[in-house]
């Protein structure tokens, strides 16, 4: 009898006593977005998505993406999370036998691109533009005058569209009658370029079909056949595809610079410009890991 009443006694005090709390724990998503929330104070207002967890390349750490957005706006960090779910680690893994840019290299698409510079080059530079951005202006002027008078055979040059519409009114179209241009003729696509961002100031969206049509008879191009392009938006979809390839490289402003998938956004000097191409240009006689020819850029 003594020994049921100990049993009972004994079983009472489990059954009062308060549960364990349990661990919180970063595999959880509801913990990992506040606690993300608050690392980076970001309300209510931005959209909080986290990816499921996925092996990642360091032996005993799962891999999650995290992306804030709102509207146009994106940013996405990347964690490592211990197996246990109780600690976690911001950062990008670098591989030894790889390029450090790797990720955007493989992101990266010149092909059927506006190009101009020496094919097969150890540097390759790709330049994301908005002919409607005054920055874009200044930066592509100082690219203009001075990279292949400075670099007259080891860098190749891309540009790629990537208007922002939502302050740029007339920036897409410019692009879509660029891209016009280029099928027309591949070499007259930098006469439209540099037309382009001389006459930023005098355009308007109102104004922007005549100056383009001014601009097909001063360059002897087929007019009829480059205004039907242009009105019936016939190189919308490159002009889309390259925004496209753009928004997953993360790109949120114009201009954006990638020297062998090396990022500079903003504005750069070219005394910066020069002194990053000079380095690439010492580094890839070692490395071959970037440049035309690599592999590293379709």
């Amino acid at each position: 009898m003594k020994a049921l009443l100990a049993l009972a006694l004994a079983s009472l005090a489990l059954a009062q006593s308060p549960a364990p709390v349990p661990k919180k724990s970063f595999l959880d998503k509801p913990t990992m977005e506040a606690y993300i929330r608050h690392l980076y104070v970001w309300p209510k207002q931005i959209n909080v998505a986290i990816s499921d967890p996925v092996p990642s390349p360091i032996d005993g750490l799962l891999s999650v993406t995290v992306t804030g957005s709102m509207g146009a706006a994106r940013q996405t960090q990347q964690f490592y999370i211990s197996k246990s779910g109780e600690q976690v680690i911001q950062g990008t893994v670098f591989n030894a036998a790889n390029n450090p840019f790797k990720k955007d290299l493989d992101l990266l698409k010149t092909d059927l691109q506006p190009g101009y510079g020496t094919p097969g080059a150890s540097v390759v530079v790709v330049i994301f533009s908005d002919f409607q951005c005054p920055y874009c202006k200044q930066e592509a002027k100082m690219i203009r005058d001075n990279l292949t008078t400075a670099f007259s055979k080891e860098v190749r040059v891309y540009f790629k569209d990537f208007p922002l519409e939502q302050i740029h009114n007339w920036a897409k179209p410019a692009s879509i009658a660029g891209r016009c241009v280029y099928r027309q003729n591949t070499d007259k696509f930098w006469n439209f370029h540099d037309w382009m961002f001389a006459n930023q100031e005098l355009t308007t969206l109102e104004n922007l079909r005549a100056k383009l049509e001014g601009f097909a008879v001063e360059n002897k191009l087929d007019v009829p056949d480059f205004l039907k392009c242009f009105d019936t938006k016939a190189t919308e979809a490159e002009v889309t595809k390259n925004f496209a390839e753009g928004r997953a490289l993360e790109i949120n402003s114009t201009p954006t610079v990638f020297v062998n998938g090396r990022r500079l956004s903003g504005s750069v000097s070219w005394d910066q410009l020069k002194q990053i191409i000079e380095f690439e240009i010492e580094y890839q006689k070692t490395a071959k890991n970037a440049g035309e020819n690599c592999g590293c850029i379709s």
